[in-house]
């Protein structure tokens, strides 16, 4: 039973390392207004789902979580008036990322609260494991 309380939460861990770091690159491109795929970056997201975790005899013990896919939010870019910009439209208007740099801060600071959260709960099945061989002991 314990084993699955370690692969539940090693499954978050998982699933929060790829927000973080999906979140990191979105930080990161947040002004190429000039990308391979054309136009400007677009903002990228973790779509999760839950999958069953088993145990040692095969038998299921908890539902974790797992990365479904890795969409880009299709929201419309963000406009600002250069007319000087070689990339501005007829209007003098150039196209930037649809990323929100404090949005993208506050989902790296709550991906990490998760992940330390999990990494608890990790710590708190090895002591209780621990405790149980040392009772036996």
């Amino acid at each position: 039973m314990i084993q699955g309380v370690f692969q539940i939460a090693a499954s978050a861990l998982s699933a929060e390392s790829l927000r973080i770091t999906l979140s990191s690159q979105n930080l990161a491109n947040a002004d190429s207004i000039n990308s391979p795929e054309g136009g400007p970056y677009k903002r990228r997201l973790p779509v999760f789902t839950s999958r069953a975790v088993y145990g040692e005899g095969g038998e299921p013990v908890g539902l974790g979580v797992a990365a479904a896919a890795v969409v880009t939010d299709s929201s419309a870019p963000r406009k600002t008036y250069d007319p000087g910009n070689p990339l501005a439209d007829q209007q003098g208007l150039v196209s930037k990322p649809n990323v929100n740099p404090v949005n993208e801060m506050v989902d790296v600071l709550e991906a990490a609260r998760v992940y330390q959260a999990n990494l608890a709960a990790i710590e708190s099945a090895k002591s209780a494991m621990l405790s149980a061989i040392n009772m036996l002991y």
